[in-house]
């Protein structure tokens, strides 16, 4: 059978986001997630998934762009942060100081070091909003995990509706990260890609993302964004099942 990594992220940052991800596990929704180590939830999240039997399947998402930093030096650090939390407004066109390399050496090595010691044992590596492939932070970022042993990484996104020169940009990163040592699926998108496109996942092993959450009426849907009310919405998170039937669901530490 043809393997699928459905990946869900964000695992840790909020309460409702994580109680979401363990029902998704128990529905069999999902087959891996990446926690962060800064979310308000992250110690209670530790513990649902060791309650809840899938905390050999956790990777680390890696967070330079929401909430507040561990370390003091990219806290202080306005390319990063305002008022001592990461603005998410981060210069992708701007080559980072050596300063500033060292801050997100200093604050991702101290985000695995959390997660490590509340008790995960990191199998894999993605990213907030997908941080990881600036091209500026990419070897500093691959350096720490590759310190610790984590070669298993999240490629850039490559299927689904893709301009042609971002297509050409992307492929030259996931080449990279290969050449580089990491092991990775062949074909990473969204469920919005799977519907687009079922049967891009037929060959190869492909990673679809995901972001399971409640919405107001408390179904458990993929994220998409927020409300005015500040809910959660989504489509519902079940819809997957029928594009990813006959495949062989796996985690990253399976890869």
């Amino acid at each position: 059978m043809t393997k699928i990594i459905i990946n869900a992220d964000d695992f840790g940052l909020t309460e409702s986001c994580s109680k979401a991800i363990a029902k998704a596990f128990s529905e069999n929704l999902i087959s891996s997630t990446t926690a962060c180590a800064n979310g308000d939830y992250i110690e209670k999240a530790y513990n649902i998934a060791h309650e809840s039997d899938f905390i050999n399947k956790v990777g680390i998402h890696i967070n330079l762009t929401e909430g507040k930093p561990l370390t003091d030096g990219i806290k202080n650090d306005a390319f990063f942060c305002t008022s001592g939390e990461f603005h998410g407004r981060i210069n992708r066109l701007k080559k980072p100081t050596k300063k500033q390399l060292a801050e997100i050496k200093e604050e991702i090595t101290a985000q695995i070091e959390r997660l490590k010691s509340i008790g995960f044992d990191l199998t894999h590596a993605d990213s907030h909003h997908h941080i990881h492939t600036d091209v500026f932070f990419e070897n500093t970022i691959k350096d720490v995990l590759f310190s610790y042993g984590i070669n298993k990484i999240r490629l850039h996104r490559n299927f689904g509706d893709i301009k042609f020169y971002k297509k050409i940009i992307k492929c030259l990163y996931n080449n990279k990260l290969r050449k580089q040592g990491f092991i990775t699926t062949d074909k990473m998108g969204s469920t919005e890609d799977l519907e687009k496109y079922p049967e891009v996942v037929r060959t190869g092993i492909c990673e679809i993302m995901v972001h399971p959450d409640f919405d107001k009426n408390g179904r458990l849907i993929d994220r998409v964004g927020w409300d005015e009310e500040g809910y959660p919405f989504g489509k519902e998170l079940s819809e997957i099942k029928k594009y990813i039937k006959g495949l062989n669901p796996v985690s990253y530490k399976e890869l």
